[in-house]
């Protein structure tokens, strides 16, 4: 089968391509999992953060991806929950140990044994891949695969992200980035709370119209300051600097939440600029986000099917993996990116 592998960490800023393209076998389904011929396959920011060396594999060579669609081609001799032909998703979400406190307790995204789609085993730049059946969802109907690509990852770490900023219906959200999760974190807040005004600072222009024309009460950049004090924000950047502005954006008791797992770089002299009475007083709240717990897939794929929650996506296809991840990169960003296996 055809595959798109990392063989090692690469800087995208050299030009160099950080896939190879290559012939691997087909892999064959242990256990409870399940063979799927991949359709297409979303690409995540973390992707980069793997190829950089900050989010590595521990093993190389390994095929990224983590937002895959396609239908069950064979099962594992203990797999008995899905059957051949049926379309299933799946996420960043591989496995966990499912037996420690956090697992009990439905927080598998805190699971010391937890492992990634992509990172920790092979995932979805390829032709085939295997996955616990467990870890692979149904795909509604609705979507069509390079629409529901984006939901197994963009809109369930959003899903969560929305989540812990507990925002109430006519509270103010900010959104920092407006990228794949940023665009459908949009449409879930304005469904759930439809008296909430929904502001969004991100880095470029054409970002900044697609959030008014996705809903958004209002867009500027980063470093501007929001119409009103904002109860919870949302960041979705790989830099520091949103980050210490959404801060000076918040109102009293306000929460700031961090999707990412992980930031590019240290920004000493972002960093250096934080003031107390500014950013931090008055009881605000710092909260990051681990990974996506099976709950937050089936969740969110559960609401977007529900209030019809439609990515925008751009395709590529497989062997076009260096191309759109050097685009991402730059921030070539308008909705979520796919790429088209067949």
């Amino acid at each position: 089968m055809k595959a798109m592998r990392m063989h090692g960490v690469t800087d995208l800023s050299t030009g160099r391509d950080p896939l190879a393209e290559g012939d691997v076998p087909d892999p064959v389904p242990v256990g409870n999992q399940v063979l799927l011929d991949v359709s297409c396959c979303g690409i995540c920011h973390t992707e980069i953060d793997e190829i950089e060396g900050r989010a590595a594999p521990d093993e190389f060579p390994r095929t990224p991806g983590h937002e895959v669609v396609g239908r069950v081609a064979a099962l594992g001799p203990d797999s008995t929950r899905l059957a051949v032909g049926d379309r299933v998703g799946v996420g960043w979400f591989w496995s966990s140990c499912g037996t420690c406190r956090f697992c009990r307790a439905g927080l598998e995204n805190l699971c010391f044994d937890y492992r990634a789609t992509g990172r920790d085993a092979d995932g979805g730049y390829a032709e085939r891949m295997v996955v616990p059946e467990t870890s692979a969802f149904p795909v509604p109907e609705r979507f069509s695969d390079e629409e529901a690509a984006p939901l197994f990852c963009a809109g369930a770490i959003g899903f969560r992200s929305l989540n812990l900023a507990g925002i109430a219906n006519g509270e103010a959200l900010g959104l920092t980035g407006f990228g794949a999760s940023g665009h459908l974190v949009l449409e879930m807040a304005r469904h759930l709370c439809p008296d909430s005004e929904v502001f969004v600072f991100a880095r470029s222009a054409r970002e900044r119209e697609f959030a008014v024309e996705r809903g958004a009460a209002w867009a500027g950049e980063a470093f501007e300051t929001a119409p009103r004090p904002l109860a919870a924000i949302i960041d979705t950047t790989p830099v520091w600097t949103p980050v210490v502005e959404a801060l000076r954006n918040l109102d009293r008791g306000g929460r700031l939440v961090i999707n990412a797992i992980r930031k590019e770089s240290v920004d000493a002299a972002a960093l250096a600029g934080i003031d107390y009475p500014t950013h931090l007083w008055m009881e605000k709240e710092i909260k990051s986000v681990a990974n996506v717990a099976p709950g937050d897939i089936a969740g969110f794929v559960a609401l977007a099917d529900e209030i019809g929650i439609v990515p925008e996506v751009t395709t590529y296809p497989l062997a076009d993996a260096n191309r759109a991840l050097r685009e991402l990169k730059t921030g070539h960003l308008r909705g979520a990116k796919v790429l088209r296996t067949r």
